[in-house]
């Protein structure tokens, strides 16, 4: 983690997605550089600016640099430096506007009075386009209030290689009365290979297209010179919809496409989907592997029927297991598993946040993947595909838990990655009363990492059901009865446990037996969110989930986001920090499920909160940097972070997902086998605890410890 200060000037980013970006300030400044993996520069280079220079023929000359004011220059650099430079404009009456992924600065009257300048950039973020979307480059167009077509009069010479990094271009037009030119720039940068700690290195997205050479960014910038209106047409194509519906508030549209600005500020990596290109690193010598050969395989035979789910996905993991360690290549790349003729785009991987150095936080990316699912589907699949492919490793590297300070194996065979890692993969360590509901432990054992739940909760429970459901859904489409009969029987088990929470007006924040579990948490309703959002059939009753987000609705007044955390007399639950911050990323979740129910008009509302907070000029200066978190006090925490990227499941929910088929009534004689082939599974993925005895001083320190604590 790195500290990050909140500076109120960031603008639209340059650059496709995956291969490096640039942020520019609404001043101009080129900052915020984050050309190699986990590496983030913050300040700008001064010296990298446009100027302009007029001159008439009755001598007025007016020239300068376009950057309001003069910025903070470093000593000497006035006599001969960038400090002699025409540093003239006010800004005064010049105006900064963004629709990612375009911008549009607008010098009204400066540097000469009688003149307009507007710089308009644009870079190649073109929805389900997955290869100008990959490139490195972005272009500015100068002109004098219109877009009209390129006319580049003069152009200036490369540099020679062998010179100190610097260089100048300029284009110079003659304006005359009443007339309007345009002058277009490509700025492009070849940055070819990523290289992770681990040694590997793979080639980026782009250099399926233009190369691996670094002359790349000659071609790159040709080609945008050449194709930028084409750009230009396809994004106004996406989105004068959005901006032209009547139905959205004004702010709404802008900050749609705004908080895109994460899908290349944030960290993005977009590889060609090919093997490491050199230093290939094996998985580690310790090897594990699945004993298909137990004690109960005899007794198997003849009980679990052929073409059998169950049975499919342990063969899949023994076949995984074997050519992870068959060769040191076949575990590069192993995620890319494709269809018979699909095409490969890569695999693409993005920051928690730019100060959580963390790839895909699945938790994290369960909000944020809306934005993927409507405009970029394949890399969402791609993201699956890596996670799919994960779950069936397992790595034995024993690492010590933040929490209680535990040693756990660092990834379980059967675990989704940034997970603890369940010992039994059906709940079993986490359904200890047999209910068919998982419960908490009383530990921050989810997305809310310092904000403990105990028991059954709303947000943990709600996602179990809405998963039970999936399951059922997910085997209805590949033909499997007996599954999907077998996980909707567990859905309506653990649907009515899950009930059990309803308190009359909202479900209770988890079973607990003390006060924290009355508090009015704003993701109660995750798991009827995302049922609903994947077209299944509600969780909770429509009357309850009405009530529930009633609650929520009415503590929250719509300035800064919706509280994670309240109690029922109105004041904020204080209990952990998490529970008195405001997260955008819920706040916009909870938008969604509420325009999911009918209540369009609060949800949009609800979420215009988050606008004012980040976004607005009257705001705390977020914008294009929304952080994962802010409270009452105006503390945020975790700058440029990924969940905001769930404002898209509020247009997600606006198009009324299609509701998934009722489940088929199946013969009750396929249970049985079903349920022992599952079983199966779960007894050969038991992993044994090895944990060492404790000495008489260790549980007499913990002892002293816990009644401490109590």
């Amino acid at each position: 983690m790195k500290k990050r200060i909140a500076k109120s000037g960031q603008g639209v980013p340059l650059g496709g997605i995956g291969s490096g970006s640039i942020g520019r300030s609404y001043k101009g400044e080129f900052q915020r550089w984050q050309l190699f993996p986990g590496t983030c520069e913050e300040r700008p280079v001064l010296a990298n600016q446009f100027s302009a220079f007029i001159s008439r023929k009755d001598g007025r000359n007016y020239s300068s640099v376009l950057h309001p004011g003069k910025p903070d220059l470093p000593k000497g650099s006035n006599i001969s430096g960038i400090g002699s430079w025409d540093w003239n404009m006010s800004g005064q009456n010049s105006t900064y506007h963004a629709l990612y992924p375009r911008s549009w600065t607008i010098y009204n009257g400066e540097p000469d009075p009688d003149v307009n300048i507007v710089c308009h950039q644009i870079s190649p973020i073109i929805p389900h386009n997955y290869q100008q979307s990959s490139y490195p480059v972005s272009v500015f167009t100068f002109t004098n209030g219109s877009f009209d077509n390129l006319d580049l009069t003069k152009t200036s010479m490369c540099s020679k290689p062998g010179l100190s990094i610097g260089a100048a271009i300029a284009a110079s037009v003659k304006l005359p009365p009443q007339t309007t030119q345009n002058v277009s720039f490509a700025l492009a940068w070849a940055c070819p290979e990523v290289k992770f700690s681990s040694g590997k290195t793979y080639h980026r997205r782009y250099t399926k297209f233009h190369g691996t050479d670094n002359d790349a960014a000659a071609s790159l910038a040709h080609d945008a010179i050449l194709e930028h209106n084409s750009w230009e047409r396809q994004i106004e194509e996406w989105q004068n919809p959005i901006l032209q519906d009547e139905r959205f508030p004004d702010w709404y549209p802008v900050t749609l496409f705004n908080e895109l600005y994460y899908l290349n500020a944030g960290g993005t990596i977009w590889t060609d989907g090919l093997p490491p290109i050199q230093s290939l690193t094996g998985i580690g010598e310790k090897k594990f592997s699945l004993d298909m050969q137990n004690g109960d395989a005899d007794d198997a035979n003849g009980i679990i029927p052929r073409n059998n789910t169950a049975s499919d996905i342990l063969n899949q993991m023994a076949s995984v297991l074997e050519r992870i360690h068959a060769s040191m290549e076949s575990n590069s790349a192993i995620g890319t598993t494709l269809l018979q003729g699909e095409e490969n785009i890569g695999q693409f991987l993005y920051l928690e946040g730019i100060e959580y150095y963390m790839w895909n936080t699945y938790d994290v990316h369960f909000y944020a993947s809306f934005s993927l699912i409507m405009l970029f589907p394949k890399l969402q699949l791609s993201i699956q595909r890596d996670f799919a492919a994960a779950v069936l490793m397992h790595d034995p590297e024993k690492l010590r838990m933040l929490h209680d300070g535990k040693w756990v194996a660092r990834k379980v065979l059967g675990a989704v990655p940034h997970d603890l890692g369940l010992y039994d993969p059906w709940f079993k360590q986490f359904d200890r009363d047999k209910d068919g509901m998982i419960e908490n432990e009383d530990f921050p054992d989810q997305t809310y990492d310092v904000w403990s739940m105990a028991g059954i909760s709303a947000y943990c429970g709600g996602l179990w059901v809405a998963a039970l459901q999936a399951a059922s859904a997910l085997a209805h489409e590949v033909g499997d009865k007996a599954s999907e009969k077998l996980f909707w029987d567990k859905y309506e088990k653990a649907k009515s446990v899950y009930g059990k929470l309803w308190n009359g007006s909202y479900f209770n924040y988890d079973d607990g037996d003390n006060i924290m579990s009355a508090s009015i948490h704003a993701d109660q309703l995750a798991g009827q969110w995302y049922a609903k959002a994947c077209g299944l059939f509600p969780i909770v009753d429509k009357d309850k989930a009405e009530s529930a987000l009633e609650k929520i609705y009415s503590f929250n007044d719509g300035k800064r986001g919706a509280m994670n955390g309240m109690w029922p007399d109105g004041t904020v639950d204080m209990s952990a920090m998490q529970s008195r911050e405001i997260w955008p990323g819920v706040t916009y979740a909870l938008a969604a499920t509420m325009i999911q129910e009918g209540m369009v008009e609060k949800g949009f509302k609800t979420a215009e909160g988050i606008y004012h907070a980040a976004w607005s000029p009257e705001g705390l200066g977020y914008s294009f940097q929304t952080p994962e978190a802010w409270n009452n006090d105006d503390e945020y925490r975790s700058l440029c972070y990924m969940r905001p990227l769930a404002i898209w499941a509020i247009q997600w929910a606006l198009s009324n997902p299609k509701l998934h088929k009722q489940t088929a009534d199946i013969p009750q004689d396929s249970f049985p086998k079903n349920q022992f082939s599952y079983a199966r599974i779960a007894k050969l993925l038991h992993l044994p605890e090895d944990e060492s005895p404790k000495s008489f001083l260790r549980v007499i320190y913990e002892i002293v410890r816990n009644r401490y604590r109590s």
